[in-house]
């Protein structure tokens, strides 16, 4: 069935990326209705800080919000939070809520972002186990933290040492807590960095006296309710006040799967299936942020990427492309982590786990202050730099070339 010319367009989440969205659609059109809904009780906000300077209390509550409260009245939105859709009829342009309302949509943007993933061990209900995905889980959080930084003590396990594993754990540290950090590989984000530079990452942890301990989380041990300890395979004990899991999230495509849209397939990272455009298989269903699959022209296949620069740049896209542009896709993913004293851009991709990159360092990674490349083929893939600032334009550019690039040239890169 066609969409009702009267229908609004309709934006599922409550991220960066259905913000960016809202944002570019008004931009181009004062006069569509937009309905905006969010399960969560706030406006859409955006992530990064609430690993960050926000869990320390270190930063205002509104960092996290990409606009203003009152923009969203100014720009006759029509946001409704704590309203879940809990299903999808792309043929009727109609989505139902948890209420059993419905609303009939000209054009649909999903960007239902992720879940945090939960290990399914003993203890994983005890009072004091975590995860970190929302600004309720921050704040729920940083309760706990900031008064015990005051106290001087507390005992924080870290299980999972991906970014937002390493950043809480670098956040609780900074606090003052005892904090261990538990991992699966011998170095801290080796998945994405390999070993030599998530050695570097290993090493300032350890500088700032965090312990790292390796292996499967078996048991969350408690007492009387509340957490106590984390119980390894090999049978170490790590004392814990408090636990955070970090371990990966799950891109939150039910709904989507449910309507019979296209999914990507696991070995090409799953996520929604989506154009240049980021149009869905379904008609006037669009996706953004976490959720999308998304050709790469560069790449030469679809990536699925979970970091804030890809929901900003998908939202934008999509928002314009609800109201008619066809522009291509093309912007290459880029993300950024910030612990301690060293802050970190990267940008590009490049999968360790197929094999075949070839490192290349300007700098040291000592000092901690280098740039990294990886190379397929002699052709830059990714580029990362450490407390170096203001090249990402350069090695977007290298990374565009695709010209075989000199290791000596690469390794001038800093200097």
């Amino acid at each position: 069935m066609p969409a009702p010319s009267t229908a609004p367009v309709l934006v599922v989440g409550g991220g960066l990326a259905a913000a960016r969205a809202v944002e570019a659609v008004r931009e181009q059109d004062d006069d569509v209705d937009v309905v905006v809904v969010t399960s969560e009780g706030h406006r859409p906000y955006e992530r990064p800080p609430l690993s960050k300077a926000y869990l320390r209390g270190q930063a205002e509550p509104d960092v996290i919000y990409p606009l203003r409260a009152g923009w969203w009245d100014d720009h006759a939105i029509d946001l409704r939070t704590l309203t879940t859709v809990v299903d999808l009829a792309p043929g009727d342009h109609e989505v139902t809520f948890a209420d059993g309302s419905t609303l009939g949509y000209s054009r649909l943007l999903l960007a239902t972002g992720s879940t945090p993933r939960a290990l399914q061990v003993p203890g994983r209900s005890l009072i004091g186990v975590h995860t970190l995905r929302t600004v309720d889980d921050a704040d729920l959080l940083a309760g706990i933290l900031l008064p015990a930084s005051l106290e001087g003590e507390g005992k924080v396990v870290v299980v999972g040492d991906g970014w937002i594993g390493t950043e809480v754990a670098a956040s609780a540290r900074m606090l003052g807590l005892d904090v261990c950090l538990v991992g699966q590989t011998e170095h801290p984000l080796e998945p994405t960095l390999g070993p030599e530079l998530g050695s570097l990452y290993g090493r300032l942890h350890e500088d700032r006296g965090v312990a790292r301990h390796r292996g499967d989380v078996v048991e969350f041990t408690g007492e009387s309710g509340r957490v106590k300890g984390v119980e390894l395979a090999d049978g170490t004990h790590l004392e814990a006040d408090l636990v955070v899991m970090g371990v990966g999230v799950t891109p939150n495509v039910g709904i989507a799967s449910a309507a019979g849209i296209e999914m990507r397939s696991r070995d090409l990272g799953g996520g929604i299936a989506v154009d240049g455009t980021l149009r869905t298989s379904a008609p006037d269903v669009f996706a953004a942020g976490d959720i999308a699959s998304v050709p790469s022209p560069h790449y030469g296949r679809p990536l699925r990427v979970e970091h804030w620069a890809v929901a900003q740049d998908t939202g934008t896209h999509a928002g314009r492309a609800m109201l008619g542009d066809d522009a291509t896709y093309d912007v290459l993913p880029y993300f950024f982590s910030d612990q301690y004293d060293v802050g970190m851009e990267y940008k590009g991709f490049v999968d360790l786990r197929a094999g075949g990159a070839d490192l290349v360092v300007s700098g040291s990674t000592d000092d901690r202050e280098l740039v990294a490349f990886w190379l397929r083929d002699g052709e830059v893939q990714a580029g990362m730099a450490v407390n170096v600032w203001d090249r990402m334009d350069d090695v977007e550019e290298l990374i565009r070339s695709r010209r075989q690039v000199p290791r000596a040239e690469l390794e001038a890169f800093t200097g």
